[in-house]
């Protein structure tokens, strides 16, 4: 009974987070535009740190899915995510963003997810990381938000700014997407995500959805792009990757496009049974990452 109720604590530890070495504020002072001060009103960060003898200087900002209306992705996701990085010596920032169903929505999505970049940047000294190897990686509607903030940055920070967090860059070095929602033509957007970041606002007002159509915001300064996806997602559509790769390509930038014939939707890391193709993505990735000269 005592090594059950053993196990059963553990695996609440790792599916709430509470393994992680500390949680902060993503927002000290209270976030822009907050409704409240409940828990969905204040952003935090979990921070994963590998042992100094074995950290590569590389950090990775992680973003759950949950179609934007919540963060569900966190215990699937995120911190499984989290941990798998910090054994491969990547230091790691688990992003939990405020969402829709406490009545936040685009701007929200991107301003957490900006903060979230220039803060671990910010804090390179003290985390023992490189300030120019910092990505992100993001899980479906996190997924989005990693192409969001990396589409939505320029390389450098404000340097007039009277914030001085504001002064340093939001730019990931990176972006990784799995299973990425990334555009809101309804052909093949995912509606709930869609509903979560234009909330209340029909119509939208002209341009909005071309703006959060992330296939429409690649630029030459795009970061590059590392891109996974099951052709039997059934939540959404596999053509989200496509038009992102297709995207990066006409602006000549890095990026390599994973698509797997098994696996699904909402399947993380996909070490379960049955997925042995989609399975891989992690350790290509990692190999991704070295071509790229990221990771040593």
């Amino acid at each position: 009974m005592r090594r059950l109720l053993g196990i059963c604590l553990l695996l609440m530890a790792c599916s709430t987070g509470r393994d992680a070495t500390r949680r902060a504020p993503l927002w000290p002072e209270g976030a822009p535009g907050a409704l409240g001060t409940a828990k969905g009103d204040k952003p935090e960060l979990y921070y994963y740190l590998p042992p100094k003898d074995k950290a590569t200087g590389v950090a990775i900002v992680v973003a759950p899915g949950g179609s934007y209306a919540h963060t569900g992705g966190l215990h699937f996701e995120a911190f499984p995510t989290a941990r798998w990085l910090v054994a491969q010596g990547i230091t790691a920032i688990v992003l939990r963003y405020r969402v829709s169903n406490d009545d936040y929505h685009h701007r929200d999505f991107l301003a957490d997810g900006k903060q979230a970049i220039r803060t671990v940047r910010a804090q390179a000294a003290e985390l023992g990381v490189d300030p120019q190897r910092i990505g992100m990686i993001g899980y479906s509607a996190g997924g989005h938000l990693a192409a969001f903030v990396g589409t939505a940055c320029p390389p450098s920070g404000d340097p007039e700014h009277s914030d001085l967090l504001q002064r340093v860059s939001c730019r990931p070095d990176f972006i990784v997407m799995v299973y990425p929602v990334v555009t809101l033509d309804d052909r093949w957007a995912h509606q709930r995500s869609k509903q979560s970041m234009l909330g209340k606002e029909v119509p939208p007002p002209i341009g909005l959805e071309d703006r959060l159509s992330l296939e429409k915001q690649v630029t030459p300064t795009t970061p590059p792009a590392f891109i996974v996806h099951s052709r039997r997602d059934r939540k959404v559509d596999v053509h989200n990757s496509e038009l992102f790769d297709a995207a990066m390509q006409a602006q000549g930038r890095p990026v390599e496009l994973h698509l797997y014939d098994d696996g699904g939707h909402g399947v993380g890391l996909a070490q379960r049974p049955g997925m042995p193709g989609m399975k891989q993505w992690p350790s290509q990735m990692q190999a991704w990452l070295r071509a790229i000269h990221v990771l040593p």
